[in-house]
Formats: C-alpha cells, structure tokens, sequence
C-alpha cells in the first residue's frame, strides 16, 4: 500500500522531467564574478523569485536558497492558489479525517517542493530548502521532513536545518543518512565551531547583515563590520577544523546586504546573496579581488560603548573554555544525546548563554521585538553574560521566519476556506 510520503512525492513530481545539467534559462559567463570565483568563493543567489534571479544568473552561480520568509513573498503573490486545494485534495484522499494542523503542513511542504523544483528546472541550480518553523524543537520531524525533501530531489536539494539544540541532533542524524544540510541560523564562530564537530553538515552559516543591523539600530556603533568580522572569524575556525580533518562543513556568508560586503570578503566558502546585494557588487565590481580571509576588520563603536555590554565577543571568539566543553561533548553517546542533554551539558560547563532555555514570556518578547531584538529589553542578560549575543540573534532570526511561516500558512487556510464557499 502507497504511504502518506509516497503519494505526496508522486503529486510533487508529476510534470517534473528535468534533464539535469540543461538549464531552462540562458546561462552567460561573466568575468566580474569569475573574479570572485578565483579566489575560492562560491556564489549563490538568496531569493526565490525566479524573474529576478534570472536577470543576474550566470555561469559562475552554483545554488540558490530559499527560507520561509522569501517563500511566504512568493505565496502571497497568488500563483500557487490553484495548487493549494488540489494539493488539499490528494491529502485527504490518502488520509481522511487528518487534521488541519497536519493537512497545512503538509501543503507547506508541497509548496517549498514544488517552488524548489521550478527553481531547478530553470536555472539547474542546487536550491536549499527550509524546514517548517514549527519543526525547529523537533528531532524526529526534522529528520523525517528532511529526508522527505531530499528524497523528492536529490540530484539538487539541500536542506535547511536552524540551529536550535534540537536541530543540531536531527541535522547530524540527517548528515549520517547522506542528506546534505546547510545548518541555517548561525551567527557565531562558536555557534558554527560546535555544528562542524558534532553535526558535520555540508555548509553553516553566519548571518552577517543581521548583526550589523543589530548595533546600527540600537545605536551601539556605526553597524560597520560586525558582521564581517563574525564571518572572518568563522572562516579561519572551519579551515583550522578542515585541515585537520575534523570537518568538511563549508561557510556560507549569508544575509549580506551591500556590494560592498560581497567584495570585502571574498575568499569565504560561498556567499549567498538576495538579488539587491548581486546588483550592486555587479554595478560596482572591485578591479582586482583578493581574498580577505585573514583580514580581522575593526567595529567602530559609539562613544562609551564596549563589546561587553552586549557580549559581542561571542560572535568571533572560541575560547579553549569553549573548545574543551564540545571535545567532552563529542566523547558522549552521541546517538543517545537529546536537546535537553546539549543543553544542560554546556550549561554545566559554564557556557549556558550559549543556548538558554527560553521562556514562553521571553519568546513572546522576542517576536515582539521584530526582525532585529531591542538592545534596552535585553541588556542586562547581555552584559551579565547570562545571554550570549550570537543566541539572541539566533531565537530573533528563527521567531522572525516563524512570523512570515504563519503568514504562508493563513494563506494556505484562506485559499481552502474560499473554495469552501467561505
């Protein structure tokens, strides 16, 4: 008998005859992002608009990554109305009676799927796909889920796993089921330092714009080099890490903002960059590119401000503290650990602001705060050490995706409720 993931991997591929290595779009070379190729970056493209990215792509481009946020601008545009129902459809005849939590996750994951693939069939690109929020404290799911969408594309999937305790588990049991991950949500060295060791997945991440945004807002510095200086940090981390074959995780430098940004840190894995950011380092390229790997940028902060009051030093420093707490967590049952244990175990070792047990009011506070966290509610965590800035980063990044995941699903609810004759 046909089971629930099978009849949904048929209805995603129905139509799907790819020839794989024969893009749909007319693929030009271009010797500005050659440059940056050279110099060992690789470039992706962070958007699923297909009309945008089709006006930059180029044979220098390898991949493009979608999140819940640019899916959910997608959705609300309407072009998959007529797909909802009948995905409803297929759901409720393969299992009736499942309930409408169930049923909008699973058309969530028919519509990632399916973008995804039109993603593929256009540009031959590897696209990442990203995990339902709601999935983020769930191992079993995320692993399920996560073999679901490599299954219906492996030839060009990758999947988005965030980085919460539990994602570091279901991302690394994933990693052993040869599912390759981009472990999404980091904002750290640290952060990414521990999921090359205990998660190994393909690529990690450093969400550079964000934590710029973050002391520009607040009124902590210019904004200028945050960011960058995470992601240098991180880079010299995974290449230690690599040549002493303990890792094959890559970087991706991600949520960039500028031209400027893709320039100033060449030599990085891979950059994945939303359209914006690609036309203007295509519109104002650097005449020669270097790497910048070694580069150890400096933070202008405002007058009287230091690193320690908001605890930025845990966005580039991976103390020996720290190195010692991940080998005596590698030296566990790592097949036994649970988020708890991940949890407690660095907690123990005196490092609990590395992945806090968040409150219901905290969490509430958090999505309240938008897109970047308001520095005066949480400054006294910060600067006690209670709470590392990289970890308010990561729960304000996840809650932000969460917020446009609900927005995806009301549409999904509305769509169905319209042809119900409301």
């Amino acid at each position: 008998m046909i089971t629930l993931n099978e009849t949904v991997q048929q209805f995603v591929l129905k139509g799907f005859n790819h020839q794989f290595g024969k893009p749909a779009v007319a693929v030009k070379d271009d010797p500005e992002w050659r440059k940056l190729r050279a110099v060992g970056t690789r470039l992706w493209l962070d958007t699923g608009d297909i009309d945008e990215a089709t006006k930059l792509w180029s044979s220098s481009f390898d991949a493009l990554t979608t999140n819940n946020t640019l899916l959910n601008k997608e959705i609300q545009k309407g072009i998959y109305d007529q797909l909802i129902p009948a995905a409803a459809a297929m759901l409720l005849a393969a299992e009736p009676g499942m309930s409408e939590q169930k049923l909008v996750l699973e058309i969530a994951f028919v519509l990632n799927a399916w973008h995804a693939l039109r993603l593929v069939e256009r540009f031959d690109a590897f696209v990442s796909v990203e995990l339902h929020t709601d999935l983020a404290n769930d191992v079993e799911a995320t692993v399920s889920y996560g073999k679901r969408y490599f299954a219906i594309c492996p030839q060009r999937f990758i999947v988005k796993v965030p980085l919460t305790p539990a994602g570091f588990l279901g991302a690394r049991r994933l990693v052993l089921a040869g599912v390759p991950v981009n472990f999404t949500l980091g904002f750290s060295a640290r952060q990414n330092y521990l999921a090359a060791l205990l998660t190994r997945p393909a690529y990690v991440n450093v969400f550079m714009g964000r934590l710029n945004a973050f002391v520009a807002d607040n009124k902590l510095g210019s904004g200028q080099n945050v960011g960058e200086k995470a992601t240098l940090a991180t880079q010299r981390q995974l290449l230690a890490l690599r040549k002493a074959g303990r890792t094959g995780s890559a970087l991706i430098g991600a949520s960039i903002r500028s031209g400027a940004q893709v320039g100033g840190l060449a030599g990085c894995d891979v950059f994945t960059m939303p359209t914006k950011a690609a036309a203007d380092y295509r519109a104002h390229p650097l005449a020669q590119v270097t790497s910048h790997v070694a580069d150890d940028p400096q933070v202008p902060l405002a007058a009287g401000v230091t690193f320690a009051q908001f605890n930025a030093d845990t966005l580039w420093a991976v103390p020996r503290t720290f190195e010692d707490a991940v080998e005596a967590l590698l030296r566990q049952d790592l097949d036994r650990l649970t988020p708890d244990a991940v949890q407690k175990h660095f907690a123990d070792a005196g490092l609990g602001d590395l992945l806090p047990r968040w409150s219901p009011l905290q969490i509430e506070t958090v999505t309240k705060d938008g897109k970047i966290p308001v520095y005066a509610t949480w400054k006294p965590r910060l600067a006690s050490g209670e709470l590392g800035l990289d970890a308010l980063m990561n729960i304000s990044a996840l809650r932000s995706f969460a917020v446009d995941q609900t927005a995806l699903d009301n549409r999904i609810r509305t769509v169905l409720k319209a042809g119900k004759g409301g």
